[in-house]
C-alpha cells in the first residue's frame, strides 16, 4: 500500500520535524564536538529479531530533513518479512547528519515495525475464517495515522480513524440519551439535519439490548461488546446477516480464532496499536 494515501506527505514531514526539533534543540553537540563537518561515513540498519518491517520511507524522509546529501537505499519494502541480521537500509554521506538522524528515524520504525509485526501473529491466528481484523483508537497521540499505517502494513484493517468519520454508539453515548432507541433516533436525526452520511455502529452489551436494536433499525454494525464466543454465535444467528457484526472486548491472541469461528465480520483489538514491544533495529556503522 502507499503511505502517503493514509498519512498526507505535509503531515508527515511536519510530524518528522517537530520530532528532530524536540530531539535535536540547539544542536547534536555529542556528534559536533568529536567528528568533523565535512566528515563521511556509511551505516546500516540491521534487524536484531524477526518480524514485519515497518517505515522505511518514514526514515527516508528524517534522513532528508535532516541532511539532503546522505544517499539512502533501501534493501526492503514495509511488509517485508524479515529475520535476525537483515539489512533493511544502507545510508552514506555526512557522518553528523547519520548520527544525528539515527535516533528519530528508529524510534519511528522501532514502534511501527512493532505494530506490523503484532497485527500479522493476530492475522495469521485467523487465517481462513471470514473475520476482518480491526485496530481501534487506542492509539499514542499525534501518531495515529503512523500506527494505523503499521496495522495496514501487518495485515489488518483500520477501524475509523478517529470521532468524525463514523458514528459509533458507545455504552456511554446510549446511557447518556437515555437509551439505545433515544440514542439511534437522534442520531439519524442529526445526520438528516446536517446532511451528512455517516455509517453508524451501535454497541450492545446483552441480547436483550441487542433485540431493541434490531426493532429500531437503521444502522450499519452492530458491535458485540464483551460476549462469549457461544453468546457471540446466538447473537450473530440472530442478526441474520442484517448487518455487519464486530465482537469487541478483552480479546487476545489465545482467544480470538474461537471467536472469529462464530462468522463474524469483524474483530477489534486496542492491543494492537497500545501494547506493544518495540521491533529490535540496529544502526551500524560500516567501513
Amino acid at each position: 500500500m502507499n503511505m502517503y494515501d493514509l498519512i498526507p506527505k505535509e503531515y508527515l514531514l511536519k510530524h518528522i520535524e517537530l520530532s528532530l526539533s524536540e530531539d535535536i534543540g540547539d544542536g547534536d553537540h555529542s556528534s559536533l564536538a568529536c567528528i568533523s563537518k565535512s566528515e563521511t561515513n556509511k551505516a546500516k540498519l540491521v534487524a536484531k529479531q524477526e518480524g514485519i518491517i515497518c517505515g522505511i520511507n518514514i526514515a527516508r524522509e528524517v534522513y532528508a530533513l535532516v541532511d539532503k546529501s546522505i544517499k539512502f537505499t533501501a534493501m526492503m519494502k514495509d511488509g517485508d518479512r524479515i529475520k535476525k541480521g537483515d539489512i533493511i537500509f544502507r545510508v552514506e554521506g555526512s557522518a553528523i547528519g547519520i548520527l544525528t538522524s539515527e535516533r528519530t528515524a528508529l524510534n519511528y520504525m522501532q514502534r511501527l515495525s512493532g505494530i506490523a509485526t503484532s497485527t500479522n501473529e493476530y492475522v495469521e491466528l485467523i487465517k481462513g475464517t471470514r473475520t476482518k481484523l480491526l485496530d481501534t483508537r487506542k492509539t499514542t497521540p499525534s501518531m495515529r495515522l503512523f500506527e494505523k499505517y503499521a496495522v495496514k502494513v501487518g495485515g489488518g484493517y483500520n477501524h475509523r480513524i478517529g470521532l468524525y468519520d463514523m458514528i459509533m454508539l458507545k455504552d456511554n453515548h446510549i446511557d447518556f440519551a437515555g437509551g439505545v432507541e433515544n440514542a439511534i433516533t437522534k442520531t439519524k436525526e442529526y445526520l438528516k439535519n446536517l446532511g451528512k452520511e455517516l455509517k453508524i455502529e451501535v454497541e450492545v452489551r446483552s441480547l436483550e439490548e441487542l433485540e431493541r436494536v434490531l426493532k429500531i433499525g437503521g444502522i450499519d454494525r452492530i458491535m458485540l461488546d464483551n460476549f462469549t464466543p457461544e453468546l457471540l454465535q446466538k447473537a450473530i444467528e440472530r442478526i441474520g446477516g442484517k448487518y455487519e457484526t464486530e465482537s469487541s472486548g478483552g480479546i487476545n491472541k489465545d482467544t480470538i480464532l474461537s471467536f472469529a469461528k462464530t462468522g463474524v465480520d469483524f474483530i477489534s483489538v486496542g492491543a494492537l496499536t497500545h501494547q506493544i514491544k518495540s521491533l529490535d533495529l540496529s544502526l551500524v556503522a560500516e567501513d
